[in-house]
């Protein structure tokens, strides 16, 4: 029996014995503070490859990926049984159904690719499911202001963060403590074995390029001071015998008369680990983003360059919202890539729409090495018109449709628009 299987045993048999012994009085907290909810989510993602600068699918340059499916999310959080030590159970069940979509429109990110042929090339059958989805279950305990999780589970950490950018959310699979005993620091760490990405029902190994490594290790502790106006957080993490990678973020808010200016700092520091089985890595971040917000309007200005020979690192399917210029088509952390984004955030609230927002933002990227480019460049122009319903049967449904443009030096030029309507439901 493996460590983490003894750990997790461990865990699961403690929380069954506090709740036999007694149970009206020990289950109290577990169902009380209980939360359940439904999550109605449909997805219509279209990505048109300008000139069909997409892969290759049925032998032929794919001129889009476009999907339609409808997902199911149940997510169902228990509280903790009384007692010096408590309990608790937290379950995550996703399914999502293809409503449309065909072999030559697969690759949105939404659903499996599947290939029922040995060939890769142009006898390659490969196709999307009609259905597919699995269900993470994660037990914890909690002991004063420290929290024990081992299962599976949507992971957010700034050294890791699980995708929710599709059908259905990537989750990971491992143990993690987070302890708030001291005011104001949060404390992290934990190991993660498994990866379940957002458009797959297996558990892979976690993995950095393709490469699998063994275990993802990681630590970290975020401070709050000034009235929690500013935050320090200092990370590392190691995928074992594949990278290891640093982070330190610093953000800050400040209200300024009618303004709250806000900035976001971060460096990232990542190379080779242990037996480099990805090879020699090298990536350094240099970032920062500033933003003013006055009334319904916030503006925004950031930079980011990366140093060194290796795009930025994350794991497999991961998001890359660590990135301050990360976007909907593209994070702009190719080798070397140096980039800035202006960005603009207006609620209608102002103009006596509550519930309407607007985002648009423009990003461009330059000095990519790449291959033999050492000049390569990207831009991209992505904007977010978003209605949430204020009131009646049909409260918190939420409407997005994110449409966007991105043209490279080097990669697949393409506009994309995607339609998201959310309605969550609330059981408990």
């Amino acid at each position: 029996m493996t460590a983490r299987t003894a750990l997790s045993l461990a865990l699961l048999s403690a929380g069954c014995m506090a709740l036999a012994t007694p149970l009206s009085s020990q289950a109290a907290g577990f169902v009380d503070d209980a939360k359940v909810t439904v999550g109605l989510r449909n997805y219509y993602f279209n990505r048109n490859f300008i000139n069909h600068t997409g892969g290759q699918v049925q032998g032929n340059d794919q001129g889009e990926a476009a999907e339609w499916t409808q997902s199911l999310i149940l997510d169902a959080r228990s509280g903790f049984t009384e007692g010096t030590v408590g309990f608790g159970l937290d379950v995550l069940s996703m399914g999502a159904i293809k409503l449309d979509g065909g072999k030559g429109t697969i690759g949105s990110g939404s659903l499996p690719v599947h290939d029922l042929s040995s060939g890769t090339g142009v006898n390659s059958n490969r196709h999307a499911p009609d259905s597919f989805g699995r269900t993470a279950v994660a037990a914890k305990a909690r002991l004063s202001k420290t929290e024990l999780k081992v299962g599976e589970w949507f992971a957010v950490l700034p050294i890791l963060r699980a995708d929710d950018g599709r059908a259905v959310p990537q989750t990971f699979q491992g143990a993690q403590i987070t302890s708030g005993e001291i005011d104001g620091l949060t404390v992290y760490g934990g190991q993660f074995w498994k990866n379940s990405q957002r458009n797959d029902a297996s558990r892979e190994e976690m993995s950095f390029g393709g490469i699998e490594g063994d275990d993802f290790n990681f630590a970290g502790g975020e401070y709050k001071f000034n009235g929690n106006n500013t935050m320090v957080g200092v990370w590392h993490a190691r995928l074992e015998d594949v990278y290891q990678q640093s982070y330190v973020q610093l953000t800050h808010s400040q209200p300024v008369g009618d303004w709250v200016l806000s900035t976001n700092l971060g460096y990232v520091d990542g190379k080779d680990e242990g037996a480099s089985k990805a090879g020699k890595l090298d990536n350094k971040v240099y970032q920062g983003s500033f933003t003013a917000k006055t009334g319904n309007n916030a503006f925004t200005l950031a930079y980011q360059h990366l140093d060194g020979d290796t795009k930025f690192m994350r794991i497999d399917g991961a998001s890359g919202g660590t990135l301050v210029n990360d976007g909907f088509m593209s994070s702009y952390d190719n080798p070397e890539e140096r980039s800035w984004q202006l960005r603009h955030d207006y609620n209608f609230a102002g103009l006596g729409i509550p519930g309407l927002t607007l985002m648009n933002r423009y990003v461009s990227g330059d000095n990519i090495h790449t291959g033999t480019r050492t000049d390569a460049e990207e831009w991209g122009r992505e904007s977010e018109l978003a209605y949430t319903v204020q009131s009646g049967v049909l409260k918190n449904l939420n409407v997005k449709w994110r449409n966007s443009d991105i043209r490279r030096d080097v990669g697949a030029d393409a506009n994309e628009n995607r339609l998201i309507i959310n309605y969550p439901l609330s059981l408990l």
